[in-house]
Protein backbone atom coordinates (compact mmCIF):
# COMPACT_ATOMS: atom_id res chain seq x y z
CA UNK A 1 0.00 0.00 0.00
CA UNK A 2 1.47 3.50 -0.59
CA UNK A 3 0.91 6.28 1.43
CA UNK A 4 0.81 9.58 0.09
CA UNK A 5 0.80 13.38 2.03
CA UNK A 6 0.37 16.33 -0.30
CA UNK A 7 -0.48 19.02 2.12
CA UNK A 8 1.96 19.47 5.11
CA UNK A 9 3.36 23.05 7.00
CA UNK A 10 6.40 23.09 8.17
CA UNK A 11 7.32 25.75 11.00
CA UNK A 12 11.15 26.60 8.90
CA UNK A 13 8.23 27.90 6.30
CA UNK A 14 4.92 28.76 7.83
CA UNK A 15 2.71 27.67 10.77
CA UNK A 16 3.66 23.52 10.97
CA UNK A 17 4.54 23.09 14.56
CA UNK A 18 7.73 20.89 13.78
CA UNK A 19 10.94 21.44 11.75
CA UNK A 20 11.55 19.84 8.67
CA UNK A 21 13.76 16.91 10.54
CA UNK A 22 10.98 16.03 12.90
CA UNK A 23 7.92 15.96 10.26
CA UNK A 24 10.39 13.88 8.05
CA UNK A 25 11.73 11.81 10.60
CA UNK A 26 7.70 11.09 11.96
CA UNK A 27 6.19 10.29 8.18
CA UNK A 28 9.00 7.81 7.68
CA UNK A 29 8.16 6.05 10.79
CA UNK A 30 4.34 6.61 9.36
CA UNK A 31 5.22 4.80 5.85
CA UNK A 32 4.73 7.79 3.50
CA UNK A 33 5.78 6.96 0.71
CA UNK A 34 5.38 10.57 -1.55
CA UNK A 35 5.49 13.76 0.40
CA UNK A 36 4.94 17.66 0.14
CA UNK A 37 6.05 20.34 2.11
CA UNK A 38 3.14 23.21 0.98
CA UNK A 39 4.04 26.50 3.38
CA UNK A 40 2.34 29.25 3.27
CA UNK A 41 3.59 31.84 0.31
CA UNK A 42 6.93 30.27 1.18
CA UNK A 43 9.34 27.58 -0.89
CA UNK A 44 12.40 28.71 1.19
CA UNK A 45 11.90 25.29 2.53
CA UNK A 46 12.16 23.30 -0.47
CA UNK A 47 16.13 22.23 -1.33
CA UNK A 48 16.21 21.19 2.57
CA UNK A 49 13.01 19.42 2.07
CA UNK A 50 13.75 17.29 -1.11
CA UNK A 51 17.10 15.84 0.39
CA UNK A 52 15.45 15.08 3.37
CA UNK A 53 13.24 13.10 1.49
CA UNK A 54 16.17 11.60 -0.27
CA UNK A 55 17.71 10.84 3.42
CA UNK A 56 14.39 9.02 4.46
CA UNK A 57 13.61 7.07 0.88
CA UNK A 58 10.71 9.15 0.18
CA UNK A 59 9.38 10.50 -3.13
CA UNK A 60 9.10 14.43 -3.12
CA UNK A 61 7.46 17.05 -5.40
CA UNK A 62 7.96 20.84 -4.32
CA UNK A 63 4.88 22.55 -2.66
CA UNK A 64 3.17 25.84 -1.57
CA UNK A 65 0.14 26.84 -0.59
CA UNK A 66 -1.04 30.61 -2.07
CA UNK A 67 -3.67 32.61 -0.68
CA UNK A 68 -5.72 34.07 -3.14
CA UNK A 69 -8.48 36.64 -3.43
CA UNK A 70 -11.87 35.57 -5.21
CA UNK A 71 -14.18 37.95 -6.22
CA UNK A 72 -17.60 36.76 -8.55
CA UNK A 73 -20.46 39.02 -9.34
CA UNK A 74 -23.02 36.16 -8.98
CA UNK A 75 -21.36 33.57 -6.41
CA UNK A 76 -19.82 36.11 -4.26
CA UNK A 77 -22.26 38.86 -4.84
CA UNK A 78 -18.97 41.20 -5.88
CA UNK A 79 -17.32 40.54 -2.00
CA UNK A 80 -13.76 39.58 -1.79
CA UNK A 81 -13.28 35.73 -0.19
CA UNK A 82 -10.14 34.01 0.12
CA UNK A 83 -9.45 30.91 -1.12
CA UNK A 84 -6.67 28.77 -0.64
CA UNK A 85 -4.82 27.34 -3.83
CA UNK A 86 -1.78 24.58 -3.85
CA UNK A 87 0.99 24.48 -6.18
CA UNK A 88 3.03 21.68 -7.22
CA UNK A 89 5.91 20.78 -8.76
CA UNK A 90 7.62 23.78 -9.84
CA UNK A 91 11.25 24.78 -10.09
CA UNK A 92 11.88 26.28 -6.65
CA UNK A 93 14.62 28.41 -8.16
CA UNK A 94 12.40 29.84 -10.41
CA UNK A 95 12.74 33.80 -10.10
CA UNK A 96 9.66 35.26 -10.72
CA UNK A 97 8.55 33.15 -8.44
CA UNK A 98 10.71 33.79 -5.40
CA UNK A 99 10.31 37.29 -5.94
CA UNK A 100 6.79 37.73 -5.44
CA UNK A 101 6.84 35.21 -2.57
CA UNK A 102 9.70 37.77 -1.00
CA UNK A 103 6.77 40.20 -1.35
CA UNK A 104 4.20 38.55 -0.06
CA UNK A 105 6.33 37.84 3.17
CA UNK A 106 7.33 41.08 3.73
CA UNK A 107 3.54 42.33 3.32
CA UNK A 108 2.83 39.76 5.86
CA UNK A 109 5.23 40.86 8.44
CA UNK A 110 3.92 44.59 7.57
CA UNK A 111 0.48 43.38 8.15
CA UNK A 112 1.38 41.33 11.40
CA UNK A 113 3.14 44.11 13.10
CA UNK A 114 -0.49 46.24 12.57
CA UNK A 115 -2.42 43.51 14.09
CA UNK A 116 0.11 43.47 17.14
CA UNK A 117 -0.58 47.19 17.54
CA UNK A 118 -4.31 46.72 17.49
CA UNK A 119 -4.02 43.95 19.34
CA UNK A 120 -2.46 45.94 21.98
CA UNK A 121 -5.16 48.53 22.10
CA UNK A 122 -7.89 45.62 22.75
CA UNK A 123 -5.21 44.27 25.95
CA UNK A 124 -5.08 47.79 26.99
CA UNK A 125 -9.00 48.27 27.07
CA UNK A 126 -8.91 44.89 29.12
CA UNK A 127 -6.50 46.69 31.49
CA UNK A 128 -3.66 43.63 30.73
CA UNK A 129 -0.64 44.54 29.99
CA UNK A 130 0.59 45.17 26.19
CA UNK A 131 2.49 43.53 24.38
CA UNK A 132 6.03 45.34 24.28
CA UNK A 133 8.94 45.59 22.07
CA UNK A 134 10.45 42.63 23.07
CA UNK A 135 7.80 40.17 23.00
CA UNK A 136 7.07 41.51 19.00
CA UNK A 137 11.05 40.42 18.53
CA UNK A 138 10.41 37.20 20.26
CA UNK A 139 7.17 36.34 17.72
CA UNK A 140 9.29 37.60 14.87
CA UNK A 141 12.18 35.47 15.61
CA UNK A 142 9.81 32.07 16.66
CA UNK A 143 8.61 32.86 13.10
CA UNK A 144 11.63 31.06 10.73
CA UNK A 145 9.30 31.12 7.54
CA UNK A 146 6.43 33.49 6.43
CA UNK A 147 4.53 35.23 9.93
CA UNK A 148 1.08 34.76 10.15
CA UNK A 149 -1.91 35.23 12.90
CA UNK A 150 -1.24 31.41 14.41
CA UNK A 151 2.16 32.83 15.40
CA UNK A 152 0.71 35.75 16.97
CA UNK A 153 -1.94 33.12 18.47
CA UNK A 154 0.62 30.80 20.21
CA UNK A 155 2.63 33.80 21.59
CA UNK A 156 -0.84 34.60 23.59
CA UNK A 157 -1.27 31.10 24.48
CA UNK A 158 2.70 31.02 26.17
CA UNK A 159 1.54 34.48 27.66
CA UNK A 160 -1.36 32.86 29.25
CA UNK A 161 -3.73 35.54 27.36
CA UNK A 162 -5.73 32.71 26.20
CA UNK A 163 -5.94 29.03 26.73
CA UNK A 164 -5.35 27.86 23.02
CA UNK A 165 -5.64 29.20 19.35
CA UNK A 166 -9.00 28.38 18.74
CA UNK A 167 -9.37 31.60 22.17
CA UNK A 168 -7.26 33.69 20.22
CA UNK A 169 -8.95 33.89 17.08
CA UNK A 170 -12.40 34.08 18.71
CA UNK A 171 -11.51 36.40 21.19
CA UNK A 172 -9.10 38.87 19.14
CA UNK A 173 -7.09 37.76 15.72
CA UNK A 174 -10.54 37.26 13.99
CA UNK A 175 -11.93 40.50 14.50
CA UNK A 176 -8.66 42.38 14.51
CA UNK A 177 -7.70 40.54 10.60
CA UNK A 178 -6.42 43.01 8.06
CA UNK A 179 -6.03 42.19 4.32
CA UNK A 180 -4.23 39.48 3.04
CA UNK A 181 -1.75 40.57 -0.16
CA UNK A 182 -4.18 40.66 -3.11
CA UNK A 183 -3.38 38.15 -5.47
CA UNK A 184 -5.82 36.77 -8.36
CA UNK A 185 -6.43 33.38 -9.02
CA UNK A 186 -4.93 34.61 -12.64
CA UNK A 187 -1.84 35.76 -11.41
CA UNK A 188 -1.27 32.55 -8.57
CA UNK A 189 -1.79 30.39 -12.02
CA UNK A 190 0.66 32.68 -14.10
CA UNK A 191 3.34 32.19 -11.01
CA UNK A 192 3.29 28.38 -10.90
CA UNK A 193 2.42 27.37 -14.40
CA UNK A 194 5.16 29.83 -15.22
CA UNK A 195 8.01 27.89 -13.12
CA UNK A 196 6.70 24.82 -14.62
CA UNK A 197 4.23 23.58 -11.98
CA UNK A 198 0.63 22.70 -11.31
CA UNK A 199 -2.33 24.51 -9.35
CA UNK A 200 -4.90 22.82 -7.70
CA UNK A 201 -8.13 24.45 -5.55
CA UNK A 202 -7.16 23.19 -1.93
CA UNK A 203 -10.13 21.81 -0.21
CA UNK A 204 -12.79 23.29 -1.58
CA UNK A 205 -15.57 22.58 1.00
CA UNK A 206 -13.24 23.02 4.37
CA UNK A 207 -15.99 23.95 6.84
CA UNK A 208 -13.05 25.65 9.21
CA UNK A 209 -11.30 26.76 6.69
CA UNK A 210 -10.96 29.32 4.06
CA UNK A 211 -12.92 27.48 1.11
CA UNK A 212 -16.13 27.72 -1.32
CA UNK A 213 -17.83 27.44 1.75
CA UNK A 214 -17.74 31.16 1.85
CA UNK A 215 -20.19 30.56 -1.31
CA UNK A 216 -22.62 28.06 -0.01
CA UNK A 217 -22.78 24.59 1.40
CA UNK A 218 -23.99 23.16 -1.75
CA UNK A 219 -21.84 21.14 -3.72
CA UNK A 220 -22.98 21.34 -6.51
CA UNK A 221 -22.87 25.74 -6.75
CA UNK A 222 -18.95 25.56 -4.89
CA UNK A 223 -18.69 23.54 -8.60
CA UNK A 224 -20.84 25.95 -10.40
CA UNK A 225 -18.77 28.79 -9.03
CA UNK A 226 -15.35 27.01 -10.22
CA UNK A 227 -17.25 26.03 -13.76
CA UNK A 228 -17.62 30.03 -14.48
CA UNK A 229 -14.35 31.29 -13.42
CA UNK A 230 -11.71 28.81 -12.50
CA UNK A 231 -11.39 25.96 -14.82
CA UNK A 232 -8.53 27.76 -17.44
CA UNK A 233 -6.69 28.64 -14.18
CA UNK A 234 -6.02 25.24 -12.18
CA UNK A 235 -4.76 21.76 -13.34
CA UNK A 236 -6.37 19.95 -10.38
CA UNK A 237 -8.85 19.95 -7.01
CA UNK A 238 -7.68 18.44 -3.59
CA UNK A 239 -10.09 15.90 -3.29
CA UNK A 240 -9.28 14.47 -0.08
CA UNK A 241 -8.60 16.30 3.10
CA UNK A 242 -8.44 15.85 7.05
CA UNK A 243 -11.89 18.31 6.68
CA UNK A 244 -13.39 16.70 3.84
CA UNK A 245 -16.72 14.44 4.08
CA UNK A 246 -16.75 11.30 1.99
CA UNK A 247 -19.31 13.15 0.43
CA UNK A 248 -17.63 16.13 -0.46
CA UNK A 249 -14.63 13.71 -2.10
CA UNK A 250 -17.02 11.71 -3.99
CA UNK A 251 -18.52 14.65 -5.64
CA UNK A 252 -15.01 16.81 -6.23
CA UNK A 253 -13.96 13.47 -7.70
CA UNK A 254 -16.56 12.95 -10.04
CA UNK A 255 -16.42 16.64 -10.82
CA UNK A 256 -13.27 16.58 -11.41
CA UNK A 257 -13.46 13.51 -14.00
CA UNK A 258 -16.34 15.81 -15.80
CA UNK A 259 -13.76 18.43 -16.36
CA UNK A 260 -10.84 16.00 -17.25
CA UNK A 261 -9.07 18.01 -14.17
CA UNK A 262 -6.19 16.06 -11.82
CA UNK A 263 -6.74 15.25 -8.25
CA UNK A 264 -4.48 15.41 -5.29
CA UNK A 265 -4.72 14.84 -1.26
CA UNK A 266 -3.05 15.66 2.21
CA UNK A 267 -3.89 16.06 5.31
CA UNK A 268 -3.05 20.29 5.92
CA UNK A 269 -1.10 18.64 8.86
CA UNK A 270 0.40 21.57 11.26
CA UNK A 271 1.50 18.72 13.77
CA UNK A 272 -1.18 19.82 16.05
CA UNK A 273 -2.33 16.95 16.27
CA UNK A 274 -0.24 14.66 14.03
CA UNK A 275 -2.47 14.04 11.05
CA UNK A 276 0.16 13.17 8.04
CA UNK A 277 -0.77 9.81 6.50
CA UNK A 278 -3.71 9.37 7.72
CA UNK A 279 -5.56 9.96 5.10
CA UNK A 280 -6.14 6.94 2.55
CA UNK A 281 -5.16 8.41 -1.07
CA UNK A 282 -5.00 5.89 -3.85
CA UNK A 283 -1.65 5.43 -6.25
CA UNK A 284 -2.99 6.49 -9.11
CA UNK A 285 -2.44 10.48 -7.34
CA UNK A 286 1.67 9.83 -8.09
CA UNK A 287 1.03 9.37 -11.49
CA UNK A 288 -0.69 13.06 -11.82
CA UNK A 289 2.82 14.14 -10.89
CA UNK A 290 4.32 11.60 -13.13
CA UNK A 291 5.48 9.44 -10.42
CA UNK A 292 4.80 5.69 -10.79
CA UNK A 293 7.00 3.78 -8.78
CA UNK A 294 8.53 3.92 -5.41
Amino acid sequence: MIKIDLHIHSKDGSDGRWHLEEIFREASIRGINLISITDHDSISSQREAAGLAQKYRMSYITGVELNVTFNHPEFTEGKDISLDFLGYNFDPDNKTLVSKLAELSSYRRKRALIILENLNSELSGEGKNILGEDDIRKIQERTEGAIGRPHIADYLIERGIVKNRQEAFDRYLVRLNLPKMHLSLEEASNLIRGAGGLLFLAHPDDPNGTSLRAVSADLSIQQKAIESSMLDNINGIECWHSRLTPKATDSYLAFARRHGLLVSGGSDCHQQPVLMGNLEIPAFVAGNFGINSF
